[in-house]
Formats: structure tokens, sequence, C-alpha cells
């Protein structure tokens, strides 16, 4: 045994030669040994897998790289074996371990490239076996590395470095290549999202494998130069290690750029895969099973999750790479300063616990910092949904605050979070500067002497970790937050989508058979309702809260069905339910044909009218045609600024109720389904056109032959009605044609229970053919304004353009306050001026203790120099943490409270021109960014400012040369960076804009779910927000691209001022310049400092632009604070009591919308004493709304003056006016909250007042029977019917018991009795009040005092409505004759 090591070992030790591993074990047991292992791992799978028949596909791209690493590698390998043999035909004498690791070598790769001629070649290199034999190889390859690196032979470095390498890519490639063979059951989503490009992650992995093992190249290689320096060697290996670092430097930049480059790929389809999948799943769930979820959560789903998801894959790849950075970093510390490298470990270890219990902190203060986040966008959208009430109420004030009270508990979290994340930030940064006072300080205590080489590849390779180091505490932080993500959105994703099936079976123990007779019946009847119980909470809490119960129902195909019953009975929820909007706990459900859905709020498209009718489908001209004028809107199209074409704001603001409704009912018709659907169609319409609708659409041509179900209060349908359905209670109460209907059926149904006898003889005079002429005429002759507020197309969204103005730095300075800015400015100058003192005292020490000299200080005396630097620079580390994360708060509480603010005090217009998913994007995202991301940006710039900024001095005083770069350099830095910038600002800016569209959509989207499900109009509405998303991932993807070019740009720059620093130095050990660089030790840092250039000119750009495109979202909020204003002060001050009188006077009262539209009221006068009850009727459209917008100073009146108790309200204060007066809105809304606080907010009620006012608005049971004063209201009242709602809004207005008080459209929503109640309430409870009635039911205003009838905007009649009736010619009498007919 010893004559055979003899013979392959001659003169050296088989292991160790006293220094390190020797250099005939390094060749014979990593090289030999591991290259054999690898030939006979492939003839045996070879050998064994002969017989597989699997042949998977392998694209061009694999094959090359199957076939081209491995050629490369022979021909590597064969040249060395012709070296060799060179060397022995000179006479040279080889030793054995020589020749077998050559050889060894040549084998490896000619084996593989034999056997990749095999047919079956995929399913061998593709081993699971030896696809991780080919990760361990590398590794012990690295390790043959290290040894070789200890030779100052430079070629054969660089040569050694390139096979090793060449192992490295070539396992990865087959590594990636049979994970994406093998995973082919993935799933659905992961197919949608990687189909196209799959080898993104596969680039990724490699180039990031291979750019981490290049960044430790620079150190090795610095090392070498300054030994070679030190020794002053005249040949040319000094010129070679120079240009080596150079060309090193470059080859990382293009390898970084690459893997950012597919990273970012990856991670913008990974972002429009989720929102698309998001988007769709909103499209799929019912209403019932989406209630789980507040409008506010999965908004934030939307906004935030899903980017903080995406950053996943940053955090995913940074997991396994900052550890191989850190351990290679280590390895190589090792290697310079053996065990005293320890110490340093120590303090790492010790850390460790320490950050994971306060990421343990952090994961907790996130996930309670999203929940109230989730709570503060619900309450901004329901603040912005409702505003236009809210200010009639005078709550707006009051709603701020209770979001402020959300905002404040989010804030309280994300000051946890911040202040945890400062500590982090303190511990991993102050690590590198005890890492190297601990490591130099045993070194020298262990007797060693330090040298030039040592201290500065050491110090580079503290630079090296510097980076992982400090990124680790925010991967920990991105990857929990991230887990918190995916687990909220797993949680919405996980919900059970609606059946698209039209029949529907509950989920019972005992399901109902299906006879052949049942079969048929399906085939005759247009729906079949068997034994069905349906609730609206989710699917956890079955049998509880019933709102259908035991509902049987046939409905035939092509018949007229009206669905009566008083407020609360069900109606409603039985259209959901039969649209599958409900959970369906028993029974069967069936319909039969295309649904055609008209819902009770109607829901209208931000887009032009052709828009909202058409609504995906062809355009007809002759059908939209007949559309029209069935549901009497060519009249006021023709009114409109430009035509069908007009635009209609968010919801439909700016155009008014009756044409909403009718909108709606035109899309349904110009449809044409099976069954219509039409929830209250005809409530929101006056007399007239109700007539109109009813026997131009309903029973018109373009319905006749379709089933229609409608739910309404209105006489005249259910008169028309083939079937008669009454509900009660959820049940069932009676089915029968309208003429079977009695009074004991539905007490509200009578033929004479609208008007009196004298209107009763007329209807019977008239005939159908008659009334329906009556009736043109009376559309023809009645002229319509235009809607009630401004038909201005919405604005498109600004965006400034040029540079971010200096006004919008100082303004997020003055958020953060000047002093708190001077604070961290300062702290992070001297903070870095401490690092670069501990650098140069180093460079002293290596000086006075290397030179010839002996040192005339001790060890100690140095070492407690060091140590005041490094406790310096760890107390500056810490108040420069801090004083950012007390800044940033600061600045993010001040924003979104300023830009609360001025969002309350704007006035309605604001809120109409403005979509509000336009300031919802403000304050979700815009504002996450306020919060979050631009303090961490801010804080990297001026790390990365400062430490450029030492880099530059420290080499400008080491190497005089360096100042003549300086200028050139800075020319063409400030010409990249100029061109740079302003493409970037612009493209963000562009971002931000195009990211709009995509939460107006989605938000649009959340309220029309349920329509969009029953017309199967998903597909058009995903398209269009596919179209949203495919616009913003563009803008996204050219920003991207725009970055890496630059950071490209700035790293070739990097690597040309390292080579020319190194070129300089080796030049000058010559003596070939007449100015002298000093000593190894200044030399050394010169050339330390150069190394990190690369990373951190890249780093500091990339930070600048990243904060000026942050700086956007301040930029935007700050548009936001420059918003009109309304006129809140007034001179008038009023007593608590006003009005006393309630007398009001409008003297020649001018209104208009906007200055570009004709007036919506035209210089009207009239007076309304004291105590008198006054109705305002006209068509839909006239200017009746207009009138209370005018009273409450909802919109500036344009001319003329009102008075209210002698006192003109334009000197009154607008909140105090407000307040003073009560008002009923036409849109019914509560808010989510108890119902105590929805009725009486600022608690000035005791619950015996609220008990009897609920009652006398006839709705006391149902409250009772939801819970009490203390049920929680659902978001939008939800578990209310509207015509509920609408009740309790009068009870909301009874109760502030005011002199004045206004009702819009108040009994719209609910059936003649129970307006005949209110009527009677309103009537008893409100003597002595000033009652202003606007109403579409003539019997709602037939015992006021006084009516006025507007047309145009203009007031065209007025008196006692008795008096009027007996007029044939007064209009109201042609009003009155229309709503009988």
């Amino acid at each position: 045994m010893d004559d055979f090591t003899a013979l392959i070992c001659p003169n050296s030790p088989s292991v160790w030669d006293g220094n390190q591993i020797s250099e005939c074990f390094t060749n014979m047991v990593l090289g030999f040994g591991v290259n054999s292992v690898t030939v006979v791992m492939i003839l045996v799978i070879i050998l064994t897998q002969r017989r597989a028949r699997q042949r998977w596909r392998i694209n061009a791209r694999e094959k090359f790289f199957l076939h081209y690493f491995p050629a490369l590698g022979a021909c590597l390998s064969f040249l060395d074996v012709v070296l060799l043999l060179k060397k022995a035909l000179h006479g040279d004498f080889i030793v054995h371990h020589e020749w077998f690791f050559r050889c060894s070598q040549f084998a490896v790769w000619t084996t593989i490239i034999l056997f990749s001629r095999l047919a079956n070649y995929q399913y061998v290199f593709c081993n699971s076996v030896l696809c991780f034999w080919w990760i361990v190889k590398p590794l012990l390859g690295i390790l043959y590395l290290l040894a070789t690196f200890s030779s100052l032979e430079i070629l054969r470095c660089l040569k050694e470095s390139c096979a090793v390498l060449l192992d490295i890519v070539f396992g990865i490639s087959i590594n990636i290549i049979r994970i994406k063979l093998t995973s082919s059951k993935s799933s659905s989503l992961e197919e949608s999202l990687m189909s196209t490009d799959m080898d993104l992650e596969e680039g990724g992995h490699r180039d990031s494998v291979l750019n981490d093992c290049i960044g430790f190249a620079g150190p090795l290689l610095l090392n070498k130069l300054i030994r070679f320096l030190q020794q002053g060697s005249g040949h040319l290996d000094g010129y070679a290690l120079a240009i080596s670092l150079g060309l090193t430097s470059v080859f990382k930049s293009f390898l970084d750029t690459q893997y950012s480059f597919h990273l970012s790929k990856l991670k913008l389809k990974l972002r429009s895969g989720i929102m698309t999948v998001i988007y769709q799943k909103c499209l799929c769930i019912s209403l019932a099973e989406r209630s789980k979820f507040s409008e506010g959560e999965i908004q934030t789903f939307m906004s935030i999750d899903a980017d903080r998801t995406v950053n996943l894959c940053n955090s995913f790849h940074d997991m396994w790479s900052l550890p191989l950075q850190i351990g290679v970093a280590l390895c190589l510390l090792y290697m310079q300063v053996r065990f005293a490298f320890v110490s340093g470990i120590a303090i790492t270890i010790l850390l460790i616990p320490v950050n994971k219990w306060i990421s343990k902190l952090i994961a907790r203060a996130t996930e309670k910092m999203m929940k109230q986040k989730d709570e503060r966008i619900r309450r901004t959208g329901e603040l912005l949904r409702h505003i236009r009430t809210l200010k009639m109420y005078g709550w707006e004030l009051l709603f701020s605050s209770w979001l402020m009270e959300t905002r404040s508990s989010e804030v309280t979290h994300l000051t946890t979070r911040k202040y945890l994340d400062a500590w982090c930030v303190f511990f991993w940064a102050t690590t590198p500067t005890l890492f190297s006072l601990f490591t130099f300080g045993l070194f020298t205590l262990m007797g060693h002497q330090l040298d030039a080489a040592t201290v500065f590849t050491c110090l580079a390779l503290f630079n090296t970790l510097i980076s992982p180091l400090n990124s680790f505490p925010w991967v920990i932080n991105g990857l929990i937050d991230a887990i918190i993500s995916t687990r909220r959105l797993s949680r919405f994703l996980a919900c059970s989508e609606r059946k698209p099936e039209v029949e529907q079976t509950a989920d019972s123990p005992s399901p109902i058979s299906l006879d052949e007779q049942s079969e048929a019946t399906f085939r005759n009847m247009a729906i079949v309702i068997q034994d069905a119980c349906c609730n609206w909470s989710s699917s956890d809490e079955k049998e509880l809260n019933m709102v259908l119960n035991h509902v049987t129902l046939d409905l035939q195909k092509g018949s007229f069905v009206a669905v009566i019953g008083e407020v609360g009975s069900g109606k409603s929820s039985l259209l959901n339910s039969i649209l599958g909007e409900m959970h369906l706990l028993h029974g069967l459900i069936h319909s039969s044909g295309s649904i055609a859905y008209v819902p009770q709020v109607p829901w209208i498209l931000s887009g032009t009218i052709r828009d909202n009718i058409l609504f995906g489908k062809d355009y007809d001209p002759r059908r939209y045609s007949d559309t029209l004028q069935a549901c009497a809107l060519d009249v006021d199209i023709s009114l409109m600024v430009g035509g069908d074409m007009s635009y209609t704001g968010e919801k439909g603001m700016n155009i008014s109720g009756g044409q909403r409704a009718r909108l709606a009912l035109a899309r349904a018709i110009y449809h044409g389904s099976d069954i219509f659907m039409l929830d209250d169609v005809l409530s929101a319409v006056d007399a007239q056109v109700a007539h109109w609708i009813l026997c131009n659409a309903i029973l018109g041509p373009l319905m006749k032959q379709h089933t229609r179900v409608l739910c309404t209060h209105n006489v005249q349908a259910i008169s028309c009605a083939d079937l008669v359905v009454v509900l009660e209670k959820g049940h069932v109460k009676w089915v029968g044609s309208s003429a079977d209907l009695s009074a004991s059926s539905y007490s509200a149904f009578s033929p004479l229970n609208e008007f009196d006898t004298y209107l009763h003889i007329q209807r019977q005079d008239s005939s159908v053919d008659t009334n329906s002429e009556v009736q043109l005429n009376i559309l023809e002759k009645i002229t319509v304004g235009v809607s009630e507020e401004a038909q201005e197309i919405i604005e498109v969204e600004q965006r400034k353009e040029g540079r971010v103005e200096l006004t919008v730095y100082e303004n997020y300075a003055a958020f953060s306050g000047w002093l708190i800015t001077v604070v961290i400015c300062l702290s992070a100058i001297l903070m870095q001026a401490s690092r670069n003192g501990n650098d140069l005292w180093l460079s002293f020490w290596v000086d006075t203790t290397t030179g010839r000299g002996q040192s005339e200080y001790s060890t100690s005396f140095y070492l407690v120099i060091l140590s005041i630097f490094c406790i310096i620079n760890s107390f500056l580390t810490l108040v420069r943490a801090f004083s950012f994360a007390f800044g940033g708060l600061r600045a993010a509480v001040k924003v979104h409270n300023t830009l609360l603010h001025k969002l309350i005090n704007a006035p309605v217009q604001f809120f109409d021109q403005t979509p509000g998913g336009r300031i919802l994007n403000r304050l979700s995202s815009d504002l996450y960014t306020i919060d979050d991301s631009l303090p961490f940006i801010l804080n990297i710039l001026l790390a990365n400012f400062v430490g450029l900024l030492g880099i530059a001095v420290v080499l400008s005083y080491v190497q005089v040369y360096f100042l003549l770069l300086l200028l050139p350099f800075w020319y063409i830095y400030s010409k990249l960076q100029f061109f740079y910038r302003s493409t970037s600002r612009e493209l963000r800016r562009l971002d931000s804009v195009s990211r709009s569209p995509i939460y107006a959509s989605f938000t649009e989207t959340l309220d029309g779910s349920s329509t969009i499900r029953a017309f199967k109009s998903e597909d058009f509405f995903f398209t269009t927000f596919t179209q949203h998303v495919t616009l913003y991932q563009q803008t996204s993807y050219t920003e991207l691209t725009a970055s890496l070019w630059l950071s490209l740009r700035l790293q070739l720059l990097a690597a040309f001022i390292i080579s020319f620093v190194a070129m300089m130095a080796v030049i000058g050990s010559h003596g070939g310049l007449p100015v002298s660089f000093g000593t190894p030790g200044l030399v050394g840092l010169a050339l330390s400092y150069a190394a990190p250039i690369v990373t951190l000119l890249g780093s500091f750009l990339s930070s600048f632009t990243e904060t000026e495109k942050e700086m956007v979202s301040v930029e935007r909020a700050l548009q936001y604070m420059d918003i009109p204003q309304e006129e809140l002060h007034g001179c008038q001050s009023l007593d608590p009591d006003w009005p006393t009188r309630g007398l009001i006077e409008f003297q020649n009262v001018s209104l208009r919308y906007m200055p570009s539209l004709p007036d919506a009221l035209h210089e009207i006068s009239f007076t309304i004493v004291e105590g008198m009850q006054v109705g305002i009727i006209g068509r839909t459209g006239a200017g009746k709304s207009s009138v209370l917008n005018a009273l409450f100073r909802l919109t500036p009146i344009s001319g003329g003056c009102i008075l209210v108790d002698g006192i003109n309200i334009a000197d009154v204060p607008v909140r105090d006016l407000r307040s003073h007066f009560s008002v009923v809105p036409q849109s019914p809304c509560l808010f989510d909250g108890s119902l105590r606080d929805n009725l009486d907010p600022f608690r000035v009620s005791d619950d015996f007042k609220i008990w009897k006012v609920l009652e006398k608005c006839h709705v006391k049971d149902e409250v009772e029977a939801a819970g009490g004063l203390d049920v929680h209201i659902k978001e939008a009242g939800m578990s209310f019917s509207v015509g509920q709602r609408q009740l309790l809004c009068l009870a909301r207005a009874l109760l502030k018991s005011t002199k004045v008080l206004c009702l819009d459209e108040c009994t719209a929503n609910v059936d003649t009795q129970t307006a005949s109640v209110i009527q009677n309430t309103i009537s008893t409870e409100c003597r002595g009040m000033t009652v202003i009635t606007i109403a579409h039911r003539i019997s709602m205003v037939l015992n006021m005092d006084n009516i006025l009838i507007l047309d145009h905007g203009i007031l065209v009649e007025q008196g006692n409505p008795q008096a009027l009736l007996q007029d044939e010619f007064s209009r109201f009498s042609g009003f009155a004759k229309a709503s009988t007919m």
C-alpha cells in the first residue's frame, strides 16, 4: 500500500502537507475519485434503464444545453491532456495523480457525449440519482478549486474555475430539465401562468447561481493582486489579474441583468395571473357565498395581497441564494484568517434567535395591520359610495372620525412593525463592522500578524456579506407577508362557486326524484321551484335566518307573473334564489332558457348609454331603436349632450333615478332573453312613464312572448298579470290570477285604493287603445330636460409630466418633520464616516506593523481604537434606523389625514365626475406605498448615496489619478441617469394611470356581479378586465426593461473603474508613474473600495429612480389635496332650534351643474309656508331632485336666493345648515355597524324613543326579528329589503325631529298599503313641520296642502292638488289620468 502511495504521490504527503490539503489528495479524491463515480453511475443507469420506453419531448434550447456543455467540457479536458503530453515530451516529470485526474475528467465528458446519441438519453441524464449527484459533484469541485487558488498561477486558477463553472451549469441544466419534465401534474392556475414561458425560472435559477458564484471571484482575484503588489514582481501576472478583475465584473453585470429580467418577467406573469384569478372568482361566486368577506377585504386582495404574493418570487430565490452567498463568504474567510472568523460567526448565530423572535412579532403585527387595512378600505369605499347622502345628513365628519379610528388602529400595528424592522436593520447593518472587529481582534490575539492582502480580502468579503446580511430581514419579512397574503387569498379562492347550470339542487339528505311526468312538466315550465328553502348567510350557518321557507312554485313559459307582498316579504330574495345567488338549503330550483335581470337598485356601468344597453352584444339599429322607444328613453337621449354616446358616471351618478331604472330595463329588453326578472322597475319612474313602460315594454311586442317575473307594488301591473304570487315572510301565501285576487289575500290590492271614485269613472270610460294613444301624446307633449346632473364625460385621469417636482420632496419632508429629516441625514453621513474611519484605521494598522520598523503602539491600542469606531458606527446606525421609522410613520399619518380631510370637504360634483375606484386607488395602493415602500426605498437610497460618497472620498485620497476619471465618469453617468429618469418617471405615471381602470372595473364588477351572472356576460367582462390588465402589464414590462437597460450600463461603467484602479496600482508598483500610490495598505484599501462600486452604483440609481417612482404616489396624493372645497364657513350663526317656523322661499333660483350645460332649474320662485306639506312632481329628469340639491347647497345656485325663516342660506355654514334639516334620500342606504348607530349615530335618543319611531314607520317587527337595535347591519344593509331600508331611513329622519323634512321618493320601493301607512304617519307625526315630498305616486301627494309641477327645470304649475284635479286641462290632472290608465 505504501509502495502504491509512493508511486501515485511521489515527494508529496498523501493527505496533509502541514498547511493545507495536499495536491495528491486533491487530484486523486476530489478529482479522479469523483469523476470515476460519475462514469460508473452513468454506465449503471444505462444498463438498468436500457428497456425504458418513456420518451420525453425536449425543446431545441434544452438539447443545446445537453450537447453543448459536454462538448465544451471535453475540449477543455482534452486541452489539459495535450498540455501534459507536451510537458512529458519535453522531458518534464509528470506525477501520476495529475495524469489520473486529467484523463478521468476527459472520460466523464466523452462518456456523456457518446451516450447522448442513445434513443432514451433524456431518461438517463434526467435520472433523479444522477441529477442529485451532479449537485454534489460541483460542491466537491469547489473544494478542489479552493486548494488550487492557494497557488499564484493566474492562468491555472482561471482555467480550473471555468471547469468547475461548467460542472455547475451542466448540473443546474439537467436538474431544471428534469423538474420541468416531471411536473406534468401541475395545477390549472400554474398551467395558465407557466404555459407560455416555462423557461423563465430555468434562466433565473441558472443565472442566479452563476451570479452568486462569480461574485466571489472578485475578492479572490483581489487577494492575488495585493499579494502580487506586496512581492513587487515584475512579470505580467499583475496585468492579467487587473484585467481579470474587470472582466469578472463585466460578466457578473450581464448575469445579474439576465437574472433580474427573467425573475421580473415571471413576477409580471404571476401578478396578472393572480389578478385575473381573483376577478374570475368574483364573477363566479354567489352573493351569499361572498358575504363571508367585506368589500374592502376583497379590494385589498386585488390591490395589496396580489403584489405581496408576487414578491414571494424574490424572497423564495433569496432564501437559498443568500445562505449560499453567506456560506461561501465564510468559507473564503476561513482560508484567510483560519479559525478567527468563528468569533464573527458566533455573533451571526447569536442574532439568529433574536431575528426569529422579531420576525414572529412582525408577522403578528402585519396580520393585525392587514385586518385593520381591510376595514379601513371597506369604510373608505362606503364613505365614497354614500358621500351624497352623508353630506345631506351632515354626517361626513362623524364617518371620517370612525374611519380615523380604524386608521389609528392600523397605524398602531404599522408602528410596531416599523420599529421592529428598525431593530432588524440595526442588527444586520452592524454585523459586518462587529464581524471585522472580532475577527481581526481574535486573529491578532492568536499571534498572527495582519497584512494588507489578508485584511483587504477580508474587507471585500465583509462587503460581499453586507448585502445578503442586510437583505435577510427584508427577505424574511417579504416571505411572512407573502405567506399571510397567500393564506388570505386561498381562503377566498377556496369559496364554492355558483353552479352555472339552470338547475340547482340542495345537498339534502333526501334528494327529489323526478319521474317522466315531472320531466314533461319541466319542459312546459319556465321556472319550477319545489320545496325550496334559502338563506343569505354563509353555508356554515345552515337552517339559520331562513329567507325563503318551503317555497313551491311553477311558472309557465310566456306568462306575465306579478310577485307581490309587503316590505320584507322576500320578493327580491325569490328572484335571487332563481338566479342562484342564495344558499339553497333544501329543495330544487329549475329554470329553462336565458335570463335577463333588472335589480331593484339599477346597476349602471361607467360608460356610454349605448354601452350600458348593448352590454357586450352586437349593435342592431332596429331593435335598439324599438327598445329605446319601449322604455321611453328616446326623448331623454335626444336631449343629452352627445345622445346615446354621452357618458354615464360611476353607478350612473349623473343621470336621474328614473333614467337609471329605464336604462337597466332597456338592457334587459335588448338582450331578448327567454325569462325577464324585473325587480320593482316601475317604482323609480313617474306615473305616466310607468304606464308607458307597462303597455309598450312589459306587455309590448318586444317582451310579449317571453316569461316576465315582475316584483311590484304597481296596481295596474298586478291587474294585467296572468299570474299573481303573494309572498308573506318568506312563504307563498297565495297564487292565482289577478281577477281572483281578493282583499283578504292581499289587503294592499284594491283598484280603488289609489284614487277616489271620480278617477275610477274616468278610467272606466277609457279603452286600452285610447290609453296608448293618449299616453303617446302625453310623452310627445311633455318636453324633458336634460338629466338632473351633468351629462359630462368623466375626466380622463390626470397624469403629470416631467420630473417629480422638488416641491413633492419638500412636502414629504414637511410631512415627516424637518427636524427628523436633518437628524436622518446627519446620522447617515456620520455613520458612513465612522465606517470609512474604521477601514482607514485598519490600513494604518497594517502599514505600521508590516513596515520595516517595529510598531510604536501595542496591539491592544489598535483594537481599542477599532472598538471605538465600531461602537460609534453601531450607535449612529441605531439612530438612523429609528429616526427613519419615526419620520416615515409621521408622514404616512399626515398624508392620510390631510387627504381624507380634503376629500370630506370636496363638493358632491367632484365625486360625480371622479370614479370611486380612482379615489380608492389613492387611499389603498398609493397610501400603501407611502406607508410601507417609500420609507424603505428612501432608506436604501440614503445608505447608497453616503456609501458612494465615502468611496469617492477614500479613492480620491488614496489614488490621485482617480480624480482624472471623476469628470468624464460623472458626465457619462449624468447623461445615462437623465435619459433613464425622464423615461422611467413617465412610465411610472402611466403605470399608476393604467392601474386605476383595473380597480375601477373591479369595484364596479363587485357591485353588479349578480346582473353579470344573470346575463351570462362573464366572458365579456372578463375580456374587458383582461384588456385593462394587459395594458398595465405593458407599462410595467416597459418600466422593467428600462430599469435593466440602465442597470447594465452602470455596471459596465463600474467595471471600467475597477479595471482602471487595478491597472494604475500595477503600473505604479513598477514605478511607471510620477505619483506614488503610497503603502500596500492604502493600495489594498483602494482596490477593496473599487470592487463594490459595481453593486453600489446600480443600487444607487435603481433606488433613486425607484424613489422617484414611489414619490409619484405622494404626487398623486398631493393632487387630491388640491381639489375644490365646499364653502364651509358662513357669516350667519344659527340658534340650536333653527328653523323655528320652517318658512322656505325660493326667489328666482337658477341652478346648473356645469357651466357648459343648460339650467337644471330656471328662475323658479315659490314660497312654502311654515307647517305646510308640499309635493313636487314632474317627469323623470324635470328637476325635482335639483330643488333639494339647491336647498341643501349640494350644488351652488347660479342665480337668485333661498331664504329659510328669513335667513339667506348662502350665509349659513353649510354643515350647520344641513344638520338642521331632515331628509330621506332617493337611494336608501344603511351603513356597516349596529342598527342603533345607523338610526342615531350621535346617540342623542334613548331606546324607548327609537322603538316608538320604528313602530310608527311599521318596521318594528322586522327589527325585532333581526335581533333588535344592536343587530349588526352588514355592508349596504343587505340583510334588509330595499323597502325596509327606505322605512329605516324614514325612521332616521323622524328621530332627528327638525322643522323641515325632505322626502325624495321615500315610498318608491314599498307596497301600496305600507305607502298609505307612511303617508298617514307623515301627516300625523309631521304636523307643524314643513314637509317637501318628491313623489312619483300621485296618491302620495293627493292629500298635500300644495303641489309644485316642474318641467325642464321650470315651475309650470302649482296649487292645491284637489283643486287641480278638478281642472281637466291642468297638468296634474293629466298625470293623474296617466297613472290610472
